[in-house]
């Protein structure tokens, strides 16, 4: 049976929760234990899957389909665990079982509340997988005090009221401010907020602390006696250039260890932190750098794109070079040359996204790479952009566009290079949709099989013929085109078993340029880069001339 640690945050959001999670799930790994890392998130969408990277950051796509929280990434990126659709969930997936369950009859007439129903339901959701790992870290997303969070801070309350006593803990992440004109870090939001926590019915066991200063032992002494708890177990979250020295830096402020005092596991086995040091010794002491430009349309906010800048430097981090990635809007290219834009870049990259808007931005971009020689890595809309303009540039087919631009427009612009999928076969079914279905059930979800080209570059990046790579679209490229596709040059080297849709083009004579239908960032870590971006990253180097 599992020990369970459960994350709380207090004074301000964005704090760190999922990192420190993710560190923390490391440092157990370290130690010899097994762990899966869970988030809770109060809003009442579903799923972040119809909701804007403005407001939320990427979706991140789990092998069985699920689209979750971007601290799932950080989670799978820190310990190789493969997120499953069970270690997410909203309050709106919560409420929808239950109102489910109503009106089946399960709850036979009884008036349906938050206590017990809605609290047993996210209960029910804790133990699943209870009995498969040592440790189970459940992130509750939002801080303290947050009316939708109530019914999740009860939940933990009571699950930790009915296990027995030492198997769970409570861990909470607040902010120490730091005052420049009194020259002080300031412990009173950290005590109003574990007061806070302290009157819903949870005393923190451990408290993390963020602060842009080393907290004095003066400090800390007032933080234990005011917040009820031992001074060796307030844990000082400081401020790191790298987010892949965490494991590192919390074990030095002793995370871990307090940890397994507070579950009373003595004696602790040693940490092997090896791999850590490995990975912060790569990213502190890189041969060169390259300049990667990414061109998209939520370029505005970086967390819409979290995965790919983390593959990135994991790319960078295999090469052992610094990737100084800058962010472009595509819809710059719209009206702009992008020549003076591009100039200067090693690589350029065209990542996913939906809608109309920066599309003939991002095949300008793609005209761009091709013709000046400019390693290209296409993932998702991005690849579906280097057919289209491969399409009209090369196969002389000079409407060639999505179904998805047409249907937002009323149609009859572009001759459909993409269409919408109508089925598929996922395993021994045949998948049907509608282009009018809800969004979030109208897209090609988690782990699918490709079969490459034997002797294509895509081949030879694997180093298999087979993969299972991460989907997450509603459009396809159409293979009836394939045949005028590559007698113009452009390469179906990657197709699904059954040879029906179209999952990775290249252009053999072009230094490196490859489009995915999947989204490869998914499944990159620091200790295990995905083949795809330490390839991409090694053909910038090619360009910069550092090798």
């Amino acid at each position: 049976m599992a020990r369970y640690v459960f994350i709380t945050g207090g004074v301000v959001s964005s704090l760190g929760k999922g990192l420190a999670s993710a560190a923390l799930g490391a440092l157990l790994q370290a130690r010899g234990y097994s762990v899966r890392l869970r988030k809770l998130d109060p809003y009442l969408n579903v799923d972040p899957g119809t909701m804007s990277p403005f407001e939320h950051g990427e979706v991140f796509v789990t092998d069985d389909g699920a689209e979750t929280d971007l601290d799932l990434g950080h989670y799978e990126r820190f310990t190789g665990v493969a997120a499953r659709s069970t270690d997410s969930v909203s309050s709106g997936r919560i409420y929808s079982t239950v109102l489910e369950k109503e009106r089946r009859g399960e709850y036979l007439g009884k008036t349906i509340q938050v206590i017990p129903h809605v609290t047993n339901q996210i209960k029910d959701f804790l133990e699943v997988g209870s009995d498969e790992v040592d440790f189970m870290l459940c992130e509750i997303g939002g801080t303290v005090g947050d009316i939708e969070g109530l019914p999740f801070f009860e939940a933990i309350r009571q699950f930790g009221q009915e296990k027995p006593f030492g198997q769970c803990l409570f861990m909470h992440l607040t902010l120490l401010p730091y005052i420049a004109a009194s020259g002080e870090l300031k412990t009173k939001p950290t005590q109003h907020s574990v007061k806070e926590l302290r009157s819903i019915g949870i005393a923190p066991d451990i408290l993390v602390c963020r602060a842009d200063q080393p907290i004095p032992s003066k400090e800390r002494e007032k933080l234990a006696l005011f917040c009820n708890v031992r001074p060796e177990r307030v844990i000082a979250a400081l401020d790191l250039k790298s987010i892949y020295e965490a494991p590192l830096a919390y074990h030095r402020e002793g995370l871990d260890q307090a940890v397994l005092d507070a579950f009373g596991i003595a004696p602790a086995p040693a940490p092997k932190l090896d791999r850590w040091r490995d990975v912060a010794d790569r990213i502190y002491n890189p041969d060169g750098e390259v300049r990667i430009a990414v061109v998209g349309k939520y370029t505005q906010l970086e967390d819409a794109y979290k995965s790919i800048s983390e593959a990135l430097t994991h790319g960078g981090m295999h090469n052992r070079v610094k990737v100084r990635t800058e962010w472009i809007d595509a819809e710059i290219f719209d009206s702009d040359d992008p020549a003076p834009y591009l100039e200067g870049f090693h690589g350029i990259l065209v990542p996913g996204g939906f809608g109309e808007r920066g599309t003939e931005g991002k095949i300008r971009a793609v005209k761009y790479a091709r013709e000046h020689d400019i390693p290209y890595f296409g993932i998702c809309l991005g690849m579906q952009m280097a057919v289209v303009e491969a399409a009209r540039n090369l196969a002389g087919i000079g409407k060639a566009g999505s179904e998805e631009f047409d249907t937002e427009s009323g149609g009859g612009r572009f001759e459909h290079v993409i269409y919408h999928m109508k089925e598929w076969n996922e395993g021994n079914r045949t998948i049907q949709r509608s282009i009018n279905d809800d969004k979030g059930g109208t897209m090609r979800l988690g782990a699918y099989d490709a079969t490459l080209a034997a002797g294509s570059r895509i081949a030879d990046i694997y180093g298999a013929t087979e993969i299972s790579e991460r989907h997450r679209h509603r459009f396809e490229v159409d293979i009836t085109y394939k045949e005028k596709l590559e007698e113009a040059g452009l390469r179906f080297s990657g197709l699904s078993p059954d040879g029906e849709l179209p999952e990775i083009v290249e252009i053999p004579t072009h230094p490196w340029f490859v489009g995915v239908q999947f989204h490869p960032e998914l499944k990159s870590k620091p200790f295990e880069p995905h083949p795809l971006f330490a390839s991409f990253v090694r053909a910038a180097m090619d360009q910069s001339r550092l090798v």
